[in-house]
């Protein structure tokens, strides 16, 4: 059985009149969903560090790794009925932005959760929003590293990458927590194995050690599903009918297991606050940072 597009989840649905805020939409799963949104009636949104034109996209600039961008982006935007956050870096060599933070951390984590809380003026005037996280796989042995989050003491591109992408599904879990009161819920979906450009820093050998690929690059019949397929399970966790926010979802369902870290995804919105200096309205923050430029 072929797997579900974004747009066969859309099917029959009209998004006229929504907006929504597609970040990593110039390529890959983002496009693809930002594609699929706009097809629907959606006005979508595309926040980009590299300016493209798309006829069907309003393109934007906006550098997740750079707070005073993220707030800049988020200033032009009156409404948000949807977000989904996709852009992205994986298993890149070891990269400091801003005060020295891990680029993977600095851009999968708290440049998402910069916007959001940049953004919240416009969830709240949607009256009924949504957020959803695109995240990875998840083992039950993955944790943050609060002892070294920013990988000071010995830098593992693999480690920082599943550190970042847990951060997260505990953060869609943390939000929806403090949104859904505010008529703001949130989710995190794992869009299943695509190859997109998120893999430009793994060399051919490292891919084919892996078993994705073949020795000439060539994907291994089977094992990946295209960007649009890839999109669906974000898309349908940003469409859908609240079943229960805050979920992990994987091929159109939230999971049952994921999230079960309250106390982890709290204490890791409250970091998040300190780093950024930002929180939404009656809570604390910490002190600003000078921007990841």
């Amino acid at each position: 059985m072929t797997a579900p597009t974004a747009s066969d989840v859309l099917s029959g649905t009209d998004l006229t009149g929504k907006t929504a805020v597609v970040t990593g939409g110039a390529s890959g799963i983002g496009r693809a969903a930002a594609r699929a949104l706009a097809a629907a009636g959606a006005h979508v949104i595309v926040p980009a560090r590299r300016p493209f034109t798309a006829d069907d996209l309003d393109v934007r600039p906006m550098d997740l790794t750079d707070l005073d961008s993220v707030r800049a982006f988020a200033a032009t935007v009156e409404r948000a009925d949807i977000v989904i956050g996709s852009a992205g870096v994986m298993a890149c060599p070891e990269t400091r932005v801003g005060p020295g933070w891990e680029a993977q951390f600095a851009t999968n984590h708290l440049g998402h959760y910069a916007l959001i809380m940049h953004l919240w003026p416009a969830l709240l005037a949607a009256g009924d929003a949504r957020v959803v996280m695109v995240a990875s796989g998840r083992s039950p042995d993955d944790r943050i590293r609060w002892g070294d989050v920013q990988f000071e003491l010995g830098y593992d591109k693999w480690a920082a990458y599943t550190q970042s992408k847990l951060a997260t599904i505990l953060f869609a879990y943390q939000l929806d927590r403090l949104g859904a009161p505010h008529g703001v819920r949130a989710f995190s979906a794992s869009p299943g194995w695509v190859l997109t450009p998120l893999q430009r820093h793994l060399t051919r050998a490292e891919m084919v050690d892996a078993g994705w690929v073949d020795a000439d690059g060539t994907a291994i019949p089977g094992l990946f599903l295209t960007p649009e397929q890839g999109a669906a399970t974000p898309v349908w966790a940003a469409t859908t009918p609240v079943t229960r926010g805050g979920a992990y979802c994987r091929d159109l369902e939230p999971t049952p297991e994921y999230p079960t870290d309250a106390p982890e995804a709290a204490k890791l919105w409250d970091l998040s606050a300190q780093l950024t200096g930002l929180n939404l309205p009656g809570r604390p923050a910490g002190r600003p940072a000078a921007g990841l430029r």
